[in-house]
């Protein structure tokens, strides 16, 4: 089994999008199964702590924006998928935005977001990007299977400090996976409290779940996937131990802000689960 993980940037458009899939394709016809990760959209995350920020305030200017951000979704829904099953996606597309207008209504009227409200609020843009491309995956014959990180990864703490629950998160990750299908299309960012409020996993939350997953399943390997250079290696393996690579990749990341985060190198280094961040913008080729 196999990880990938991919940023906004990665599915900002939807050409990019489509290119991202071939990357899916590819990986699962080397690997078998695998468990891909998303981000939302590129600059949706953002739009929605905006969209939030000026509902708090009583300000309906911020339904403008929201319907800017339905209109992308379904734009992409257009476009990645076919007539027979578009009025159904879209269907769903538009339950997800009744629901987060709702949020902001509530917002809006009592004047606050609460990090409760904003954590809530903030996991659409996951629900919205993975449903899409696992639809559109589909649509090219792959039998992908949607899987909403909320169900596997279970935190304790406080909104905003949350701590992942690693022994229940791993025992839900083993279950999910046992027997399922061989592609698992996964929210990042997000997750569950033991109560089943969704929370988020912070900066670099999707990195996290990335690596949260690779760790549980002893995966051979994560892949980071981003649009611009980071670390990539086709066989550093050969080269050095791959626990001195994740170390000083560890000190670099706390250090100088390097592009996979703190906590995502911390569990796969005790793990022992390789971490690659590979380009996808130029759609490299995957390693033999």
């Amino acid at each position: 089994m196999k990880v990938l993980k991919f940023g906004g940037s990665s599915v900002g458009n939807v050409k990019r999008i489509k290119d991202v899939m071939d990357i899916i394709i590819t990986s699962k016809e080397r690997n078998g199964r695998i468990a891909v990760v998303f981000s939302a959209f590129q600059g949706v995350t953002d739009s929605l702590i905006t969209i939030s920020s000026i509902a708090s305030t009583g300000n309906s200017g911020y339904i403008k924006t929201l319907e800017g951000l339905r209109e992308r979704h379904l734009q992409a829904v257009n476009e990645l998928i076919g007539i027979e099953s578009r009025s159904r996606v879209t269907a769903r597309v538009m339950m997800e935005f009744k629901g987060l207008t709702d949020i902001l209504h509530g917002v809006s009227l009592t004047g606050e977001t609460t990090a409760k409200s904003l954590d809530s609020i903030m996991s659409y843009g996951e629900r919205l990007s993975v449903y899409i491309i696992c639809e559109a995956l589909r649509e090219r014959g792959v039998e992908a299977r949607f899987t909403d990180s909320r169900w596997l990864i279970i935190c304790s703490g406080d909104f905003g400090a949350e701590r992942v629950d690693f022994e229940l998160t791993n025992r839900n990750i083993r279950e999910h996976f046992l027997g399922n299908s061989d592609v698992n299309i996964i929210t990042g960012f997000i997750a569950s409290t033991a109560n089943g409020e969704t929370i988020t996993l912070g900066r670099g939350g999707s990195d996290y779940t990335a690596s949260i997953i690779g760790a549980a399943m002893g995966v051979a390997e994560i892949e980071i996937w981003t649009d611009v250079d980071g670390v990539m290696s086709a066989s550093i393996r050969d080269e050095i131990n791959g626990k001195d690579v994740a170390e000083k990749l560890l000190i670099l990341a706390r250090k100088a802000g390097y592009r996979v985060e703190p906590k995502s190198i911390a569990v796969d280094y005790h793990r022992s689960s390789p971490c690659y961040n590979l380009k996808s913008s130029e759609i490299i080729s995957l390693r033999n």
